[in-house]
């Protein structure tokens, strides 16, 4: 049988196919995350910082089992799996003294830092839990979390993940054909989550927000994931929001 399937930007073939299943016959009684560990290592197939793409290959294994091509071990353990069943981030008590003023007031007092595996990271995930109107989703793939503090008090989040893998009208207007935007796609950040807590009310605090940020986020991602970020992007719920930070920060 002649196979030609892509799935996030890797081409299957039949003799892909014939691979897995020896991998899945040569190692009976290893767990789903060993095979896809496994295929990633024999395929190369890894990240812009060397780690495997385990959960990408593990997503293309349930496909093809979905479409009778493959049949994997049983699973080992449901909890296993990190993203199911996964509790609420727990509730971590904020200063929400109120804070109005101008933003000239207190622009030098605003310090804005990623606090990805910090003590802060409990403090972002709760912030988000309990105020974005999304509410908290755990990042897969390479992601940075961000607080603004004044005087040392929360008064924003900024989250960042991986980009859609596609997007016609971006990719169009970036210049990128599939090939270019296969090779460059890490290089954009995806803005997933901004929030400027309940009890701040300063003009213009969003846009010098999203400006200082898209200031030191390249350097940031270099330091955690050896690649610099050259785009961002975002999607503004015009039901909800205006979108006009972005545009006074030069979106």
């Amino acid at each position: 049988m002649k196979l030609d399937l892509v799935y996030r930007g890797r081409h299957l073939n039949s003799e892909d196919i014939v691979l897995i299943k020896k991998v899945i016959a040569n190692n009976p009684g290893k767990s789903r995350r060993f095979i896809s560990e496994e295929l990633c290592r024999q395929w190369n197939w890894r990240q812009q910082n060397g780690a495997l793409k385990d959960m990408i290959c593990r997503g293309l294994l349930l496909r093809l089992e979905r479409e009778g091509l493959i049949t994997l071990p049983p699973r080992k353990q449901l909890t296993n799996n990190p993203f199911r069943n996964r509790k609420p981030p727990e509730f971590v008590k904020a200063d929400q003294t109120p804070i109005a003023c101008n933003l000239k007031d207190m622009k030098q007092a605003i310090q804005l830092a990623s606090i990805r595996r910090t003590n802060l990271e409990r403090l972002y995930n709760s912030l988000i839990h309990e105020h974005h109107y999304l509410g908290y989703t755990q990042p897969v793939g390479e992601n940075l979390k961000y607080i603004a503090t004044f005087n040392g008090s929360p008064i924003a989040c900024i989250g960042w993940s991986s980009p859609a893998w596609y997007i016609g009208c971006r990719d169009r207007f970036i210049g990128w054909s599939a090939e270019v935007r296969k090779k460059n796609l890490h290089l954009i950040a995806y803005q997933t989550r901004f929030l400027i807590l309940p009890w701040v009310s300063v003009p213009c605090l969003a846009s010098h927000l999203l400006g200082i940020c898209a200031r030191i986020i390249s350097a940031d991602w270099m330091s955690f994931y050896n690649h610099p970020i050259y785009f961002l992007e975002t999607f503004v719920d015009t039901e909800r929001f205006s979108g006009i930070c972005y545009k006074a920060a030069n979106w």
